[in-house]
């Protein structure tokens, strides 16, 4: 470990903005996923591998060293497994690596036993690095094997980096402070307080001869690594308090001390650029938990730069030996858990910075993960092809049921056969019924109670919403605002319900979202707007029945929402409808609200006006008579069987349908009755899986352990219906389905982000993601919740790992101008590739997922609503997350 307190910190918001961090590093992705946190990450000198520390092993609490192949993804244990280890790094020259290890102390497994028992107990503790007295420096191969001792002394040994030639090690030692005894009274309570006091450098031959110490002064030194030209050490030096560090170099022999930094703060983990003109390191110089990178020129005569400005931890970085990667530890991601990220680093804008001259060359050429591979048989063009046919005016907007599905289906069903799949069960089509709609019955009705009674007419005042249940309900009056709940933290999340008691009451809300805020904001409390989400949300805060109504400054004001076909096969749990402008501004007079500077203070998000209230002495009843209209549609499905049918499968798919020509009642945000194409949703995951199914139907030897079925589900618009009918009555064991990939709206990948959610529905999904992203190259965000308003549901309700592709939210969403020019068809290309690589996996003999079955409560609290199947799809693309409109 370079720092006691590397792993401590998490973040505080850093204040300044984000544009200084893109002119020096762009492309940011995080590297690792798997295990509990990952971290210190260095090059070999091709720059083909990546040596780290990770928790990942599970009967090891501890750091393990690992090598990754960035050309395959393959991640590989280097240590042996027992005890602590920590700072690998590569030797020029050779086929090993060293790093520091606690295997051979005696209490090794109990000490394991112990921080497992600690942790399985709920209990928590800060992270620290402990400088355990066992820790010694080893060698080995790259494979884990001809493992070499290098240092024996008692005391810390580690923080070990080789000479560019190979043939000389520096490390950290607090061997000097051994045998305790010998201390003095003071030096003594010294250890006891801070064992690291006593760090000094040292040097030795690569086979661990000749050691010698090289630094003797008050203050833990550690972290070394040798210059790119081996004449020069850097390093960080703590004074005597062990509250202020600063970087420093030295000549190799330990002589011409020069201080790079006086930052009056912690500045540790130096590291070189390839050119030796600068070094990268980090601090908390902007606040105590606020670490970030900085650069500075080598001789240190510039005041250092800033160069992250991201909330989260981001330290221990490291230069790619061609200088175009930068590789560090961070805690930027959603769980806020330490893992190894990788991106492309401007030299240029590093030397303007410093005033440095700018470099002839960035250094030797190298491969750093960013080549990619696939087969040509998965290809853009096709991917376009499908869209292009699947959003065209002649399907119609593909809506369930209708015309336009019933001729994307058969369209479907001619490209699987093109692609050599076979039926399922003998048909390519399975019929499933549902409700596709509702008639209004002459007994619904809507009246005021108390303080006096008003009937208000049916379709003008007052009419059902289509997913309503039938009954009766009466109730005191509850107004929620917007009737939102949106999880986040401070400034993020959003709760129209915080505070209210809605048990057996009827409560108000309002359509759409807040409509003075930015777009971006917007767009992020649309995810959440869906009538039936708030629905549901109203169910689950104990109310009776919910009563929405159009605000002033949204379209439509005033007017009643349409029963349009927002039905799904079963009511949402709650007698719901929808009330004029006239029956709304009654509810405010009677709690004696100013209407006016309400709705102000909600579409502006004013914290400081009462935008969510109680009604009192007012009294509603609602009744609500619903006949549904039945109708039949098709999924879709065929399968592709490896050579040897094994009876296992791994199931693919994407729902069809689409809103047709929907208006604001069908879900749509766009123009009544205007073809709604749906090219990002979902004709990018059809196109998604019609590529998978030629792909593996032209590479059957690619699949050994399992087959693939491929299927495309029709009334996922109106709650998951067709997926729902399929999972009900499986033509396949629950246990041979190993997992199901589900494709929905794939279509727009921006700035390298793809989402992948619902990994938690299985512990190997990480390292399966870890391993095929390596390659792939994608900025990841990951989502645990396996509780998606998606097709996923409908299969891990069954007790089948889940994962969805997801490419974020966009502008266009259930817009008529979704089209398919605004497709990204080569980033379809690079997901279907990337897909098709983690099918390979799951199809594999003796590939194993196992089913985590996670409560909805650890999820954030009310996503059992979801399993009542939504019809909308999450954004998880940016660090809060949500339900998309």
């Amino acid at each position: 470990m370079r720092l006691t307190f590397w792993g401590l910190f998490l973040s505080i918001a850093a204040l300044i903005g984000m544009a200084a961090e893109a002119d020096f590093v762009t492309n940011a992705r995080q590297l690792t996923f798997e295990g509990k946190r990952s971290g210190e990450g260095y090059f070999s000198p091709d720059g083909s591998k990546l040596v780290f520390q990770s928790e990942r092993d599970a009967d090891n609490p501890f750091y393990q060293i690992f090598a990754l192949d960035f050309t395959s993804g393959d991640t590989q244990r280097i240590s042996p497994g027992v005890g602590k280890t920590t700072c690998a790094f590569f030797r020029p020259g050779a086929d090993e690596v060293l790093f520091a290890s606690t295997h051979h102390d005696p209490k090794a497994r109990d000490k394991q036993k112990e921080e497992l028992e600690f942790r399985a107990s709920g209990k928590e503790r800060r992270y620290s690095w402990d400088y355990d007295e066992q820790m010694d420096i080893f060698a080995a191969t790259t494979d884990g094997k001809n493992l070499r001792q290098l240092t024996r002394s008692l005391g810390y040994d580690a923080e070990a980096a080789y000479s560019p030639d190979g043939q000389w090690i520096v490390f950290s030692s607090t061997r000097g402070a051994f045998p305790l005894d010998k201390l003095s009274a003071a030096d003594k309570k010294k250890y006891e307080v801070d064992p690291a006091y006593f760090g000094e450098l040292y040097v030795m031959c690569a086979d661990g001869s000749e050691q010698r110490q090289i630094t003797d002064w008050p203050g833990y030194d550690g972290g070394p690594f040798f210059s790119p030209d081996g004449q020069r050490i850097v390093f960080r030096h703590f004074n005597e308090e062990g509250t202020i560090a600063d970087v420093y170099t030295v000549k190799r022999d330990g002589a011409d001390r020069q201080r790079v930094t006086d930052f009056k703060c912690m500045s540790w983990a130096p590291y070189y650029h390839p050119s030796g003109d600068y070094i990268i390191f980090t601090a908390n110089k902007h606040g105590f938990e606020n670490f970030e990178l900085f650069i500075v020129d080598a001789a240190g005569k510039h005041e250092p730069v800033r160069v992250t400005t991201t909330d989260g931890f981001d330290g221990l970085p490291v230069f790619s030996p061609d200088a175009k990667k930068l590789s560090w530890t961070s805690n930027r991601n959603s769980d806020r858990k330490s893992q190894i990220y990788l991106a492309d680093w401007n030299d240029a804008a590093a030397r303007q910075a410093l005033g440095l001259a700018v470099a002839s060359s960035g250094g030797a050429s190298t491969t750093t993960g960013t080549q990619r591979a696939g087969s040509t048989q998965i290809t853009a063009q096709d991917a376009r092809a499908h869209v292009e046919t699947l959003a065209s005016d002649e399907m119609e907007g593909r809506e369930t049921a209708g015309v336009g599905a019933q001729k994307a289906a058969a369209y479907l069903e001619a490209e699987l056969r093109r692609a050599g799949a076979e039926p399922l069960s003998n048909t390519f089509l399975h019929p499933f019924t549902f409700t596709a709609g509702a008639k209004v019955g002459p007994q619904s009705s809507l009246a005021l109670l108390s303080p006096d009674r008003t009937d208000y007419p049916l379709e003008k005042d007052f009419r059902p919403l289509a997913f309503s249940d039938s009954g009766v309900a009466e109730g005191e009056i509850v107004f929620a605002g917007y009737g939102l709940k949106v999880p986040g933290r401070l400034g993020e999340g959003y709760n129209s319900f915080a505070g209210l008691d809605l048990t057996n009451k009827i409560v108000v809300v309002l359509r759409y979202a807040p409509e003075n805020v930015d777009p971006a904001r917007r767009q992020e409390l649309n995810r959440y707007a869906a009538l039936r989400y708030k629905a549901l949300q109203a169910r689950e805060h104990g109310a009776k029945a919910m009563l929405i109504a159009t605000g002033p400054n949204s379209p439509g004001a005033g007017e009643l929402i349409s029963l349009g076909s927002d039905a799904a096969n079963s009511g949402s749990g709650i007698i719901a409808g929808s009330i004029s402008s006239n029956v709304l501004q009654q509810i405010f007079a009677l709690a004696q609200k100013d209407m006016k500077v309400v709705m102000s203070a909600l579409d502006s998000e004013d914290p400081h006006v009462e935008t969510s209230f109680a009604v009192p002495s007012a009294k509603l009843r609602v009744q609500v008579e619903l006949e549904r209209i039945r109708k039949t549609d098709h999924n879709v499905i065929g399968k592709i069987e490896p050579a040897s049918p094994t009876g296992k499968y791994v199931l693919v798919g994407a729902h069809y349908d689409h809103l047709g020509r929907a208006g604001h009642g069908h879900g749509s945000l766009g123009a009544e009755g205007a073809i709604h194409n749906g090219a990002d949703d979902n004709a990018s995951g059809c196109a998604t899986v019609l590529e998978l199914a030629a792909y593996f139907a032209a590479n059957r030897a690619a699949l050994q352990g399992a087959g693939v079925i491929f299927g495309f589900w029709s009334g996922e618009e109106l709650g998951l219906l067709g997926s729902s009918a399929f999972a009900e009555q499986l033509p396949v064991a629950t246990s041979n389905i190993v997992a199901y990939l589900n494709f929905d709206m794939v279509g727009r990948l921006r700035d390298n982000k793809l989402s992948l959610q619902g990994i938690g529905s299985s512990p190997q999904w990480r390292a399966i993601i870890e391993k095929r992203n390596v390659p792939a190259g994608f900025n990841l965000t990951l989502q645990e919740d396996p509780y998606l308003p998606t097709d996923t549901t409908a299969f891990y309700s069954k007790g089948i790992p889940v994962l969805n592709f997801f490419t974020s939210s966009h502008e266009d969403y259930h817009k008529p101008s979704d089209d398919a020019d605004k497709v990204n068809y080569e980033g379809v290309e690079r997901i279907t590739k990337l897909a098709a690589a983690m099918i390979r996996d799951l199809t594999a003999p003796g590939a194993r997922m196992e089913y985590a079955k996670v409560e909805a409560a650890q999820t954030g609290g009310a996503r059992d609503s979801l399993r009542a199947y939504l019809g909308t799809i999450p954004d998880y693309a940016t660090e809060v997350k949500g339900v998309k409109l």
